[in-house]
């Protein structure tokens, strides 16, 4: 382009523009720079940034909140949250919506992703012992943000108003309502219905209908999402206000032992700046959990069955995967197996920075070697251990089916679920007093939980059959 041919302020009026575009370009990457150190140190560890360390499972987690938003919001414009209406506006959204079958998918698909990523970030955190040296409040949320994407998911369950959803919210409700098991059994449920009321707070009458869509709608798509997203945002402050990550003691002698792995004659520093070398390494992460998201999406669909239909119940009628656990122990005892246990697992995962206060071996896997052989040794204890319960249980039933006037009350004390926490727990005491250790005696009880969970959710999940039944397969269940 021959530039003698323009005049002077066409000159002048294209360096401005160019003045003002760089201005804009670098007001935007300070803005972006700003927002990005707001919640990251300035400077991050070397050995922080191992894949192995934190296995970028917090960054994907945040990454499939932000997918269900996005994907939430263009559900939304097709769906309506009423009884006649659900089920068809699901399917208006799968065959008439443009690209709504994918859209629901990743929402879908995300929505489970986001808790089993957040049951892996928590076993993660714990095992690494990053709720150590003052990081107790953010344990605290991180458990909080646990039980919240338990809820979210859950409150999402019933909206496509199918089959699959009404009984499985159905069941919920019925948990809920187990505390009416101990007032009925103490004789004053006419006096104290807690049972009843906790149930009807729920779903908002004795049965599944349009005040519980209603309200499952309204805590999908406002409470929950912005619960989840303050607390998320003050995790990842508190992250930012403890230092970082929680880092083995021996974190600078791993990286001088690279350097001289790798015959470097000059000591390189420990910390580097964060911008924007954690930058790429999160972004990597954030691209991997969508291009898996999307070839799932892709891959299959989600499960749409008949509409509702309160006179013709589900059987076998199962609650999502990650309430099969609890409906197992349900199965035996309401209000022991879905409000006694649960219950005692979250206030297990809450005080451990309490009991577990001086932790040697923070910031490592499993607390070094010693710490790994009572891990290992922890998962054939709890794997023998529910493997037998359940067998017992499947070959020769429990108390009322040997003895058929057992109390209630006796039920309730001694089944399963309480059996195999006291099994648990003692194993955890045995642990703590041969090694001398609480972190040990913690990592005992933890991986032995998680075990029995792992374990109850494959027995509910593919080979509980009609009538609660255990079958090898489904081609074994009697035709209904």
């Amino acid at each position: 382009m021959d530039y003698s041919t323009l005049s002077k302020s066409s000159l002048q009026n294209a360096a401005k523009h160019i003045r003002s575009g760089g201005r804009r370009f670098i007001k935007k990457q300070y803005l972006n720079r700003s927002f990005f150190l707001h919640i990251h140190s300035s400077r991050v560890h070397l050995s922080s940034l191992r894949p192995g360390f934190t296995l970028g499972l917090g960054v994907a987690a945040a990454v499939l909140f932000l997918v269900l938003l996005v994907t939430g919001a263009l559900l939304m414009l097709y769906y309506t949250p009423s009884v006649e209406r659900a089920y068809a506006s699901v399917k208006d959204i799968i065959f008439i919506m443009p690209g709504g079958r994918t859209i629901r998918n990743m929402h879908r698909w995300a929505g489970h992703g986001l808790v089993l990523i957040a049951f892996l970030h928590l076993a993660r955190v714990f095992y690494t012992g990053a709720y150590s040296k003052g990081r107790t409040l953010n344990w605290i949320i991180g458990v909080a943000l646990l039980v919240v994407t338990l809820f979210f998911s859950f409150s999402g369950y019933l909206l496509p108003w199918d089959q699959l959803a009404y009984w499985a919210v159905t069941i919920g409700a019925n948990i809920a309502a187990s505390f009416g098991e101990i007032t009925d059994a103490l004789g004053v449920t006419h006096l104290v219905n807690i049972g009843g009321f906790v149930k009807r707070l729920l779903i908002g009458g004795e049965s599944v209908g349009q005040s519980a869509l209603t309200r499952f709608f309204m805590l999908h798509v406002l409470f929950l999402p912005i619960l989840f997203t303050l607390l998320m945002a003050l995790h990842f402050w508190r992250i930012r206000k403890d230092g970082g990550l929680n880092l083995p003691d021996d974190a600078d002698k791993w990286i001088r032992q690279m350097e001289v792995n790798s015959d470097k004659t000059q000591s390189s520093p420990q910390k580097i700046a964060a911008w924007p070398t954690a930058l790429w390494g999160e972004l990597a992460v954030a691209v991997a959990t969508l291009a898996l998201l999307v070839l799932f999406a892709y891959l299959l669909d989600a499960p749409l069955k008949e509409m509702a239909n309160p006179a013709a119940p589900e059987n076998p009628a199962k609650s999502p995967w990650y309430f099969v656990a609890i409906q197992e122990l349900v199965s035996f005892s309401a209000f022991t197996g879905g409000i006694v246990i649960p219950l005692g697992f979250i206030a297990f995962l809450l005080s451990i920075p309490f009991v577990d206060k001086k932790s040697p071996g923070a910031g490592e896997w499993f607390a070094g070697p010693p710490g790994r052989r009572v891990v290992l040794q922890s998962l054939f204890f709890s794997t023998t251990a529910t493997i037998c319960l359940v067998f017992i249980t499947i070959k020769l039933g429990w108390l009322r089916d040997w003895l058929p006037r057992t109390p209630q009350l006796l039920i309730m004390l001694i089944n399963p679920g309480t059996i195999l926490t006291a099994l648990y727990v003692f194993w955890a005491i045995f642990i703590r007093r041969r090694t001398g250790s609480q972190r040990n005696a913690a990592l005992a009880l933890f991986t032995c939980v998680m075990m029995g969970l792992v374990i109850l959710t494959v027995v509910g999940l593919f080979f509980r059959g009609p009538d609660w039944e255990f079958y090898w397969s489904p081609l074994h269940w009697p035709k209904l």
